[in-house]
């Protein structure tokens, strides 16, 4: 599928300013949030798409010049391109050969020095879960208890995979080498190869006896409440990674818990990093005379001066009412824009007014 224009994408010219391109993406992101009533997560992530590159001066050059291929796309070699290109050693990086099944990406490996035999399983499955957060949640840090049903620790054997009261006890296979020999027939004749032994999976080890409980497999599903404690200021889209929270395999490490952070939209606020963004509508007397305003915050209402004079899409900011820093105690600010609201229906005598204060 084509994709769109980033300038159509945001609703905007090509001749737009970068406060422009802000303020479009900013309307856009609320109106398409996947969280928010009515959202669109596929418009959603084409807007932010857009704002990614046409906020990037270069990314933003590159794509006027070049369009889409200029800023993520590629596109293949044609004539007289370089055919190796991306390859180490051919004018890139990091060679790759994939020679399907059969060993010879192993054996390949192996002459070009750069091989390496496939290991048995050593480390459990990382598993991944998403969290939702409302957006106060995410600005002041909260704790949230996780409950995962996954593949832990044997409670028997503790994951060594042997009956409480017996050792392991030398594998029969490849008599503790953790590898066997493999001979194979290919197109420079036969070679051998040694493999991972199937039997002890590397270890060079068996049990004695196997558990009774997981029958030698070391683990056991089981149920877990994990305590996350979810730092002020997280972002939307951010991945917390819990070391040794994922999934056990016998006689290995466990894997990683991997938390995809996801933020609810707010009815009135809107975020760009350590900045909260919201409107507040007056009326054009009280622009023109000046006035107070009761402003809500994350914090509570903050009382803030509008004064006289005041146009419209003005901003105000309120300093120390924003996100947290992740790594400080200080405090992004809340930026409130301004809108004056014009009368669209006037009576009779509001119109004599009005007509007597231009004559003024």
């Amino acid at each position: 599928m084509t994709k769109r224009d980033y300038y159509e994408v945001l609703g905007i010219g090509k001749n737009a300013s970068a406060d422009e391109i802000k303020k479009a993406y900013r309307k856009a992101a609320v109106k398409f949030h996947p969280d928010k009533d009515g959202g669109d997560e596929t418009k959603f992530k084409e807007v932010t798409e857009a704002y990614e590159v046409l906020k990037d001066s270069q990314k933003r050059q590159r794509y006027d010049q070049f369009g889409h291929a200029g800023v993520g796309g590629s596109s293949g070699g044609g004539a007289g391109g370089n055919p190796f290109e991306g390859f180490g050693g051919f004018g890139g990086q990091n060679v790759h050969f994939d020679f399907g099944d059969g060993g010879l990406g192993d054996i390949f490996g192996q002459f070009f020095g750069g091989g390496q035999q496939r290991r048995g399983p050593e480390r459990g499955r990382d598993v991944e879960i998403s969290l939702q957060l409302s957006f106060e949640e995410a600005v002041f840090g909260v704790e949230h208890k996780i409950e995962l049903d996954l593949d832990d620790e044997c409670s028997h054997c503790h994951g060594t995979t042997v009956e409480p009261g017996y050792d392991m006890k030398t594998c029969p296979t490849c008599k503790g080498a953790g590898q066997v020999g493999r001979v194979m027939n290919t197109m420079f004749g036969q070679i051998q190869q040694n493999v991972i032994c199937e039997t002890c999976h590397g270890r060079g080890k068996v049990p004695e006896k196997v558990c009774t409980v997981c029958h030698g497999k070391g683990t056991q599903r089981q149920k877990r409440t994990i305590k996350l404690k979810i730092p002020a200021g997280i972002d939307d889209g951010a991945t917390i990674r819990l070391q040794g929270h994922g999934e056990a395999v016998g006689g290995g490490e466990k894997g990683d818990l991997y938390v995809h952070i996801r933020v609810k939209a707010h009815k009135r606020f809107t975020r760009e990093g350590d900045i909260i963004l919201s409107e507040e509508h007056i009326g054009m007397v009280e622009a023109a005379l000046g006035t107070e305003i009761d402003v809500e915050t994350v914090d509570g209402n903050v009382r803030m001066k509008v004064p006289a004079g005041t146009q419209s899409g003005t901003d105000f900011k309120l300093s120390g009412h924003g996100v947290p820093h992740m790594r400080s105690d200080k405090r992004g600010p809340h930026i409130v824009s301004v809108i004056v609201d014009i009368p669209t229906k006037l009576n009779r005598k509001q119109r004599e007014l009005l007509n007597q204060l231009d004559k003024i």
